[in-house]
């Protein structure tokens, strides 16, 4: 709780000095974010954490640079884990990740034994989250409702999402294979959309570095590694950079377009002879 106050605080002082910057008043920062002003001395006093709508509400007001928006997101990020922690379980820790989805406009995947979150479906999502883990049925079940309701940002054509996962990612099944096709599907059906790129790196290819764990990288600011018991936020500069350079690696030796739909086509047969197989 200490640590959680001591960064609402730094959140506070953060945007104070950054509305003086602009050489703006509480009044007039209210005015031009569009959000009450009893709302700004609160978030900087230290005692209100904003929502993912009011941080893009004065990241527009303020006119902040890519080194601005980099420095708020470091200390949202943390704050948001911190509370989804506080309000347990994993339904909390996906709202968590919902909002830093929706605060974000440029997310960057790279997934090599998983399914992207943003690209689930439900009944996956739920065997994610579920599978290998002592938790109740009701806490996955809530936890997949709110993962697949923030898949809703996919369609908002003014983000910009790059996904990258290996065969390893498609051919590792949670449930029965029939799910995996309709999972398939999915992937199929998301790439279609003109601001989402997707890749998958073949098995046949050799890889450029060794896929030790996925992440996530937000707007260039902050690359996250989920964990069985939590997420890791990075923001160091060397550790963006890593995982960048990472990132741009795997893209480079990945199929897209027309070879990804064959790829994705000949695992989906493979999963079919599988289904025969154990219906023997």
């Amino acid at each position: 709780m200490a640590e959680r106050q001591d960064r609402l605080r730094a959140l506070g002082e953060l945007l104070r000095r950054l509305r003086r910057d602009a050489g703006l008043t509480g009044k007039d920062l209210a005015q031009r974010a569009q959000v009450a002003q009893p709302t700004i001395s609160r978030i900087e006093t230290g005692q209100l954490l904003p929502t993912p709508e009011t941080v893009e509400r004065l990241v527009a007001a303020l006119g902040l640079d890519e080194a601005g928006r980099a420095e708020l997101d470091a200390l949202l990020v943390r704050l948001r884990d911190e509370v989804s922690r506080l309000k347990g379980g994993l339904a909390g820790r996906e709202a968590a990740n919902a909002a830093r989805v929706r605060a974000g406009r440029r997310l960057m995947s790279f997934q090599s034994a998983v399914i992207p979150a943003l690209l689930q479906t439900a009944e996956y999502a739920r065997l994610a989250l579920a599978v290998g883990r002592d938790i109740e049925e009701g806490d996955a079940a809530k936890a997949a409702a709110v993962r697949v309701e923030a898949q809703s940002v996919l369609f908002d054509s003014t983000r910009e999402f790059s996904f990258l996962l290996t065969e390893g990612a498609v051919r590792t099944w949670p449930g029965p294979p029939s799910l995996m096709l309709a999972q398939l599907d999915r992937l199929a059906t998301v790439a279609t959309l003109s601001h989402v790129t997707l890749g998958v790196v073949p098995w046949s290819v050799q890889v450029p570095a060794f896929p030790l764990h996925g992440f996530t990288i937000y707007d260039g600011s902050v690359s996250v590694v989920e964990s069985l018991t939590g997420d890791l936020s990075l923001s160091e500069v060397d550790e963006l950079t890593t995982h960048a350079e990472t990132f741009e690696a795997f893209a480079a030796v990945a199929v897209y377009g027309d070879a990804l739909r064959r790829l994705l086509g000949a695992v989906a047969d493979d999963y079919r002879r599988l289904m025969s197989h154990l219906d023997k």
